[in-house]
């Protein structure tokens, strides 16, 4: 292959990596129960897989073909409840281990990209700022006994820190060597059996200044927007269906503004079961699908699991 054709197949390529990254960060947002109301001094840990294959469309004019991305990802969580300010709150953190491997063809030859190691670190913090009390124990199960209508609103912020494995002389990376801030606020409302989730998130980026041999990468706000159908068959029995969508997040490049606003639309389907009255167990797909003529199309099957003490 022609270096300078092989190097041009690289460096799309890597730009494309963060149009994957933001696919897969819709997938991660189009998570239930985000705002459920929790017993304070609770620990909570999770762990999980996920599955995501991916098709990238590139503009024609590159002779780029068949891009496609096939990532593997294991997860873990920890989340401590408190009290705060006589509301529910609650931090997390959430750490991921990925595995994938980037594919496509140019002017018929196949080029593979493999990475695997870290990815980039997670914490977060969110307040119930209207409706379920800071209550534990006895009092806390009482309460929830005793609604059959509830509305809570929620607000948040999470930081996405620039641990994860990043090579600055190399396109493609898992971590992504800057800082990315993600205030939310929710809603959600349960009439008997029945929940509907709505929040919003707005995705701001700090710069990087070493993407790829010294030149400075900097991206646009994106604005994501999501809502959950929750059904509760029986006590910790759920299945949700989810629906989202996000705009924005273009990107430049050494001051040179690049055609890759994101745009994507996204669905799950879900379902939450408990084993033990500690543990729970949860299936999800989640697809998305770019609403612009390059981008991502991804789909993503997902397992884990949560306890509690």
């Amino acid at each position: 292959m022609n270096f300078h054709f092989k190097l041009a197949f690289l460096f799309i390529l890597g730009v494309v990596c963060a149009l994957t990254l933001s696919s897969i960060s819709l997938a991660e947002e189009l998570e239930p129960r985000r705002w459920t109301h929790l017993p304070i001094n609770t620990n909570f840990i999770g762990g999980g897989f996920a599955h995501t294959d991916a098709d990238i469309s590139f503009d024609p004019v590159l002779k780029i073909e068949d891009g496609q991305v096939d990532l593997h990802t294991w997860l873990a969580k920890y989340i401590r409840t408190f009290a705060l300010f006589d509301k529910t709150a609650r931090v997390e953190l959430l750490q991921g281990y990925q595995e994938g491997r980037w594919t496509g063809l140019l002017d018929g030859v196949p080029t593979t990209v493999r990475r695997s190691g870290w990815a980039d670190t997670r914490l977060g913090f969110a307040i119930n700022l209207y409706g379920a009390p800071p209550l534990q124990g006895k009092e806390y199960a009482a309460y929830r006994a005793s609604l059959n209508t509830e509305t809570i609103v929620g607000a948040g912020l999470s930081f996405q820190l620039p641990t994860g494995d990043y090579m600055d002389d190399k396109l493609i990376n898992l971590g992504t060597n800057r800082f990315t801030f993600r205030p939310r606020v929710g809603v959600l409302h349960t009439r008997g059996k029945w929940s509907v989730e709505v929040t919003g998130v707005v995705e701001l980026y700090t710069d990087n200044t070493d993407f790829f041999n010294g030149k400075e990468l900097e991206n646009d706000p994106l604005y994501v927007i999501h809502s959950h159908l929750i059904y509760t068959l029986r006590p910790g029995v759920w299945a949700g269906l989810s629906a989202g969508y996000d705009y924005g997040g273009r990107s430049t490049v050494d001051g040179v503004e690049k055609d890759d606003r994101k745009q994507n639309v996204g669905w799950a389907v879900s379902l939450g079961f408990p084993v033990t009255r500690n543990l729970g167990f949860k299936l999800a797909y989640i697809g998305t699908r770019t609403q612009e003529s390059t981008g991502i199309d991804s789909d993503t099957y997902a397992a884990g699991f949560s306890a509690f003490w």
